[in-house]
């Protein structure tokens, strides 16, 4: 793996931390029936998650010129 893909996955595992934080957070605000953060959250949420994906293809991609 090299340097940049390396630093990619890490990032991804950063982003993931990140979206599991906020998950934890959001589930909180909706059980304190604080929904109109929960539902920001969830969408907070749910562009990490995507954002993580997108990562992940980079870094799981077959590398052209091998």
């Amino acid at each position: 793996m090299s340097a940049p893909l390396a630093e990619l996955s890490s990032l991804a595992t950063a982003l993931e931390e990140l979206r599991q934080r906020v998950s934890t957070i959001a589930d909180r605000a909706a059980a304190e029936h604080d929904d109109d953060t929960a539902s920001e959250l969830y969408a907070v949420e749910r562009a990490l998650t995507g954002a993580g994906r997108r990562l992940g293809r980079i870094t799981s991609a077959p590398r052209r010129g091998r």
